[in-house]
């Protein structure tokens, strides 16, 4: 009875001791949190695995100097692999923490919430999916070797092995999707194909990347439901990535009037409303008649913003302004049927005769900047190039 008592104070005694230097060292840190970003990250994720670490270690050295090895201190030898068992728990726990650690540190210098965040949600990606990947292989790890430590389990080791060939045969038979989303999500991470925040269209739906991991991605939809697919659609599967090399872009506003409409004066209409409003990045404005056809003008606005929700909210309002523009100043414009009875010399504006005719102007020889999409500007310039295919080669007689 002695013994065990002089056991359990030097065991109490030991814990009590790494429970006060773990609690020192970290109000340590914590004051060179102020001064160091390290610090603080070191502070904030490794505490409570330095405390457990520390702790059970005490504890063992304790118990393991505390006591003898004889032949009926079957309860030592039990205690000792459970503490031994914890222990290495315990520092697969501070290894992961000081992982995430770093990789937080790593992640704090390249922020998101900014107007070109391409390359840090493309960091961001990358550092998830890296952090995932390790945390399971540090789980892995440990529980082999905690296995490893029981005599029956590592008798039976040299059997596994040699069956090692036929079970990982099954194996990736068995798991041939969980694999493939596997391999999928590591591919998404370091092709750069997509990234978290990416603005993609799929599935006929148009939403952000939420959230990717090694097996599913979360699409968060504009009106806030989630879709969730498995990583391996993104690499066998096509869908839109409208952030994939820069978040802003180009949108479209379609209008369909009347013949009589003045488009010169709707695209100045347009011009001046997008220099009013701070929704518009200032790149493009045009104003083109795409197609006219079955009684009608059909007119396409374009417009550019820094990203895809600023863009939504400026392509509804360039509709509304230009709808309400054309009701009440050119209510002439509205889309209608004709049909024409009596003379058409007579009296009625609409009534064309050959003496009521406006002289016909002759077209300008180039259109206006806000009238082309590809030329007019020092960016409809480089948009031409950029589709422009390879020249002819000129072949000589």
């Amino acid at each position: 009875m002695e013994d065990i008592l002089i056991t359990v104070g030097v065991t109490a005694a030991a814990a009590a001791l790494a429970l006060i230097f773990v609690a020192v060292t970290h109000v340590i840190i914590k004051k060179l949190a102020a001064h160091s970003r390290l610090a603080s990250e070191l502070a904030e994720h490794t505490h409570r695995p330095v405390q457990f670490a520390i702790t059970l270690m005490a504890i063992q050295l304790a118990v393991r100097f505390t006591t003898a090895d004889s032949a009926g201190a079957e309860w030592r030898r039990h205690l000792l692999h459970a503490l031994v068992l914890l222990v290495m728990a315990a520092t697969a726990w501070l290894i992961g923490a000081f992982l995430v650690a770093f990789e937080d540190l790593t992640l704090s210098r390249w922020r998101t919430d900014v107007p070109d965040n391409r390359r840090a949600r493309q960091l961001h990606t990358q550092v998830v999916m890296l952090r995932r990947v390790t945390i399971a292989v540090i789980v892995v790890v440990t529980a082999g070797v905690m296995l490893m430590t029981f005599p029956d389990v590592r008798a039976i080791g040299g059997g596994l092995l040699a069956s090692a060939g036929l079970l990982s045969v099954v194996a990736a038979l068995a798991a041939q999707t969980l694999l493939s989303n596997f391999f999928a999500g590591l591919q998404l991470a370091f092709s750069d194909a997509v990234r978290l925040d990416d603005v993609v269209v799929i599935e006929g739906e148009w939403g952000k990347i939420e959230e990717l991991t090694l097996s599913y991605v979360v699409v968060q939809i504009w009106d806030d439901r989630r879709l969730i697919l498995p990583t391996s659609y993104f690499t066998s599967k096509p869908f839109q990535n409208w952030t994939r090399t820069q978040s802003a872009v180009l949108g479209t506003a379609e209008f369909d009037v009347d013949w009589s409409v003045p488009v010169q004066d709707m695209r100045e209409e347009l011009r001046t409303l997008l220099e009013g409003t701070q929704l518009w990045d200032g790149r493009v404005c045009v104003l083109q008649v795409t197609d006219a056809v079955g009684g009608v003008v059909r007119l396409r606005a374009l417009v550019s913003a820094q990203d895809a929700p600023t863009l939504w909210d400026l392509r509804c309002l360039v509709r509304e302004h230009l709808v309400a523009w054309v009701r009440d100043r050119q209510p002439s414009a509205m889309p209608r049927w004709r049909a024409e009875v009596g003379d058409s010399r007579g009296d009625l504006s609409w009534q064309w005769g050959e003496k009521r005719r406006p002289p016909r102007e002759r077209p300008a020889a180039e259109p206006p900047d806000d009238a082309r999409l590809f030329g007019g500007s020092d960016d409809g310039e480089e948009r031409s190039h950029a589709f422009v295919g390879p020249e002819e080669p000129v072949h000589t007689h």
